[in-house]
């Protein structure tokens, strides 16, 4: 039994910006310098920034979403140092608790403009929307997706180690060349971030020559990467362990990105209900873990907290590597779970809902999309299944005409 208060480790306050605090970070890097050290077996709360650092409000307004500044965006608190941790151990992460903050019992999704880069589906929905989410208990609600009603799986969207120098200019390195090689085939996406010095945040104790180096090589915190980062994996959940490899000494751990729900593949981008709040974390090493365990990337064990939804309750679509225009594409993935996804929109469009609700709820609701196979040339088949139970009407496939109700709408930009 704990006869001692578990400290806060980071604090944050809502009414300062992100980048008046000490211990908030929004790059990658070695020589950002350690808010804090904590250690092994010691519990912590870590207070957390939602994904913007607050630039998005509980209104009816999309303007917000639209207008997000991207160049500052993925305020993480830390980087806390691990006693012990060297490079090649394993930092064994225990999520003990996550929860929204008591006076923000709310939080959001949003599809970003196209500008912006957009979503999974962009080329169907490219404008920026919003829907906002009123937490009562684990329950979440929206009054901009109505008849929806589901408990949250909490979860942290980034939890990851700080990158050796070496490691760093891997990363730089490959990102820069695919983003060269797609500027050269006038790809129209945006397909990686580079290092940028606006917008950079690197604590306030950081030195002014430190400073510079982080904000000229600094890694983006948009993809997830050897170390964790943005992995973005709903079932990360309390009482699960994250085994993150260790690159520097103290392990440089950063969290943030706070879930209160998410659907697998996140596809709107902006896609969980994004939340401010705090986690509670425990943390451990095991020595030489990355050579013994052959680990390239982090390993995971979901905790024993989940949505208890029947297995036949989940409405399920499938998606084949066939696209929307009847093109054939050769055992392409991404091209059969865009394809279940837009079946399933369709689907639920017939209820009254508009594509733009249906597609904020996959992203926020607990779905679940598998690979069914990836082998069966041409095709790969993909599955997205929705709870029946989170709606509180009858959305199973029957005989006969189906009722259309009144759904109300999401929130869009003023003009």
């Amino acid at each position: 039994m704990g006869k001692e208060p578990i400290r806060t480790a980071i604090k944050i306050d809502y009414s300062k910006k992100p980048w008046e605090h000490k211990g908030v970070h929004n790059r990658w890097h070695p020589d950002i310098p350690f808010a804090c050290w904590a250690k092994q077996g010691e519990a912590f709360h870590v207070e957390c920034f939602d994904w913007t650092g607050g630039q998005v409000g509980n209104n009816d307004s999309a303007d917000d979403v639209r207008n997000i500044d991207l160049n500052g965006i993925h305020f993480l608190s830390g980087p806390i140092g691990i006693e012990d941790a060297e490079p090649g151990d394993v930092l064994v992460v225990e999520i003990q608790d996550i929860q929204p903050f008591k006076d923000k019992p709310w939080g959001y999704t949003g599809i970003l403009d196209l500008s912006q880069g957009g979503g999974f589906l962009d080329s169907h929905y490219p404008s920026a929307l919003k829907a906002v989410w009123d937490f009562d208990g684990i329950f979440a609600s929206s009054r901009h997706i109505p008849h929806v009603k589901f408990p949250g799986l909490i979860h942290p969207g980034i939890l990851g180690t700080m990158p050796s120098p070496e490691l760093l200019a891997k990363w730089n390195e490959r990102e820069g060349n695919l983003s060269k090689y797609h500027a050269e085939i006038n790809t129209p996406h945006i397909v990686a971030r580079p290092p940028q010095e606006k917008g950079t945040y690197a604590g306030d104790s950081i030195s002014s020559e430190a400073f510079a180096k982080v904000a000229a090589e600094g890694a983006r915190t948009v993809p997830p990467r050897e170390h964790g980062g943005n992995c973005d994996i709903k079932n990360l959940s309390r009482g699960s362990k994250a085994y993150l490899p260790v690159y520097v000494k103290g392990a440089g751990l950063s969290v943030g990105d706070l879930h209160f729900s998410q659907g697998d593949g996140e596809i709107s981008f902006c896609g969980a209900i994004e939340m401010a709040g705090v986690i509670t974390l425990k943390c451990s090493v095991i020595k030489n873990g990355v050579k013994d365990f052959a680990m390239n990337t982090p390993m995971y064990l979901p905790g024993a907290v989940e949505n208890h939804y029947g297995p036949s309750r989940y409405l399920t679509f499938e998606g084949i590597s066939v696209d929307e225009h009847g093109k054939q594409h050769f055992l392409d993935a991404s091209v059969a779970f865009k394809q279940a996804c837009l079946n399933l929109i369709e689907y639920f469009k017939k209820f009254g809902y508009t594509g733009e609700q249906i597609y904020l709820l996959l992203s926020a609701a607990p779905v679940q999309a598998h690979i069914a196979s990836i082998v069966d040339i041409p095709n790969s088949c993909t599955t997205i299944g929705i709870p029946a139970d989170i709606f509180d009407f009858d959305i199973m496939p029957k005989e006969g005409e189906i009722k259309t109700l009144e759904m109300g709408d999401v929130a869009r930009p003023s003009s």
